[in-house]
């Protein structure tokens, strides 16, 4: 029933994610189409090595330009940006990009949180979060502010998570307008 529904009218679209998270964003950013018209914003959590090459694996299986994030980088329709590691992610009111370096959240930098809390004030209504598999509680606060700003929340279903803890968090501290497995996420995104 569920899968039915109509994608959401937003402009952008964050995500995070954790332990189990390479493979979840295998799933779903390869289903985008090029007629996505919308900015993707990921976090998911990494060692602080520059040389993960998740951008170069995103990038050979994305239809859509996949890039790591640059500060005071403009936030674009239809493009895929990555947080770089060793760098919190945030988007400016103006919707550009900005990177810090402030304490990590959740022993983990990037975080989930700050990306989402500040994607929430720049877009309000019309941002769509995904939290996905996990460790931590990070996220949990982010999609708190997405939903208050009248934004929409998908959780990936924890009983399908490689780790359960990310999204079961964020269900219990902020709710969500779907829960979904990756493939269910997938498909409506691909309808985007």
């Amino acid at each position: 029933m569920q899968a039915t529904q109509p994608f959401p009218d937003v402009d952008a679209v964050v995500i995070g994610t954790s332990a189990g998270g390479v493979d979840a964003l295998l799933c779903l950013l390869p289903a985008l189409p090029a007629t996505f018209r919308r900015a993707v914003l990921v976090v998911i959590h990494l060692p602080p090595d520059p040389s993960t090459g998740l951008v170069t694996v995103l990038a050979d299986r994305c239809v859509l330009p996949v890039s790591e994030a640059l500060d005071k980088q403009p936030v674009l329709p239809g493009e895929i940006v990555v947080a770089p590691p060793n760098y919190h992610l945030l988007v400016e009111p103006s919707r550009t990009l900005a990177l810090s370096v402030d304490p990590p959240v959740c022993f983990s930098r990037p975080a989930i949180d700050p990306l989402f809390e500040s994607a929430a004030i720049a877009w309000g209504p019309r941002l769509l979060a995904l939290l996905l598999t996990g460790g931590s509680e990070d996220g949990s606060e982010g999609l708190a502010a997405v939903r208050a700003r009248g934004g929409q929340a998908w959780v990936q279903d924890p009983s399908t998570a490689v780790a359960r803890t990310m999204p079961a968090s964020g269900l219990q501290r902020a709710g969500a307008d779907a829960v979904l497995t990756l493939t269910q996420m997938a498909e409506r995104l691909a309808r985007g």
